[in-house]
């Protein structure tokens, strides 16, 4: 039987345990302490940190592991490479795994490689962020280089949010330092692919979904497939091919996101990983093959099966809440006759739990996929779950409405 180290145990890796399980493979997750789902479904469990490279290296040693893998989130990614490395095993190298979980770096290597990417520059000072700031002409975006979820990443309109946008990026960070960048163009979009022998298998660009929080974009969901000219799903293809050599990305999934202006397209930042918010689900449902599994064999080095033949559209979003209180009740029936429609609806929470405000991407509450081609189909189908909801005797419905 083969071993699958799998890093965080939240309700964005569960997912892929669950699938490894159904394989027949031993799963070892590994997270920090806490109230976090994956633990239950996992073979064996480690109260490890999952940025403290040697303490996961010494658990993947002592459990002879055949690979090491993630999903939804950056904050692993350099310990997969630094494992994959000492052990040499399949999957996202040191090398890789270091361009793409330091977006500082990650934008120096675009720059050598070509890739079409935003002005920048790496700043450590208040005074060098404003110095860069008016280098490259406001509205300018100030940057975490560290982070995922749309933490520590602020839109500033003037030098009036910059010290705040700095301080918060500052404050997020575990480096010393900041990214100013010059705020694209166009309308964003994401792109998630498989990248296995050097070439990339798969390629599946997707509309996003947003709430904005202040200065801050949040990504709440996504649309499959994305629709556009030929021209500029080809131009997709090749800023991506580049990013992918530039980062020298390979066996693994990787998540993208990018702007296309006209037939402009500039890459924003590219993640040696599967992307969040539903991203697997939502390629398992619109392509036919399951995405966790071709996750997975990436990470164990076999042979990889994906399929690029479309079935109808498929969209989702984070369920979020606007307030802080506590869900008082949940009408299962109805969300139950949901599910038996084919939608999938999955609840973070249950009845007497505590809930956050929407902050950034961390703070859902559980997510809507389905079959859809329309968002307003999608966002009936949201207001019918939030109907179900109540913190604190109120109905997210009610609560979103206010």
């Amino acid at each position: 039987m083969k071993s699958l180290m799998i890093l965080g145990a939240s309700v964005y890796q569960v997912p892929l345990i669950k699938t490894a399980n159904s394989l027949g493979i031993r799963t070892i997750v590994s997270s920090i302490p806490g109230n976090y789902p994956g633990f239950d479904f996992a073979c064996k469990s480690y109260h490890a940190n999952t940025i403290d490279k040697d303490a996961i290296l010494k658990i993947a040693e002592e459990e002879n592991i055949d690979g090491i893998t993630t999903s939804g989130t950056d904050v692993a990614v350099a310990t997969i490479g630094y494992v994959n490395e000492k052990m040499g095993l399949s999957g996202v190298s040191l090398e890789a795994a270091g361009n793409t979980t330091d977006k500082a770096e990650m934008k120096e290597a675009f720059r050598r490689g070509g890739v079409c990417a935003s002005d920048f520059y790496r700043v450590s000072e208040l005074e060098e962020a404003r110095a860069a700031a008016e280098k490259i002409g406001y509205p300018v975006v100030v940057k975490c280089v560290d982070s995922s979820g749309s933490r520590g990443i602020n839109t500033v309109k003037s030098e009036d949010g910059l010290e705040y946008a700095f301080n918060e990026a500052m404050r997020v960070s575990r480096k010393g330092y900041v990214l100013v960048e010059e705020m694209l163009k166009g309308h964003e979009i994401g792109v998630d692919g498989i990248v296995s022998g050097g070439r990339i298998l798969f390629l599946a660009p997707h509309l996003k979904f947003t709430y904005q929080n202040g200065g801050t974009t949040i990504t709440a969901g996504h649309a499959f497939p994305y629709r556009a000219d030929k021209a500029v799903l080809d131009e997709i293809r090749r800023q991506i091919e580049l990013a992918v050599r530039a980062l020298k990305i390979d066996n693994c999934a990787f998540n993208s996101d990018l702007f296309v202006d006209g037939d402009r397209v500039s890459i924003i930042e590219v993640g040696g990983r599967a992307g969040a918010t539903c991203i697997p689900e939502l390629i398992s449902r619109t392509y036919g093959f399951d995405y966790y599994e071709a996750i997975i064999s990436c990470a164990l080095g076999e042979p990889v099966h994906v399929s690029d033949a479309k079935a109808r559209g498929s969209m989702a979003k984070l369920l979020m809440s606007p307030v802080d209180g506590i869900i008082t009740d949940i009408k299962e029936d109805v969300i139950n006759e949901l599910r038996e429609r084919g939608i999938d609806i999955a609840l973070d929470y249950g009845k007497g739990q505590a809930v956050e405000a929407m902050i950034n991407g961390t703070t859902r509450i559980g997510h809507v996929v389905a079959f859809a081609d329309m968002e307003e189909e999608l966002d009936e189908l949201m207001r019918n779950v939030y109907r179900c909801i109540y913190v604190d005797g109120i109905s997210l419905e009610e609560r979103w409405e206010k």
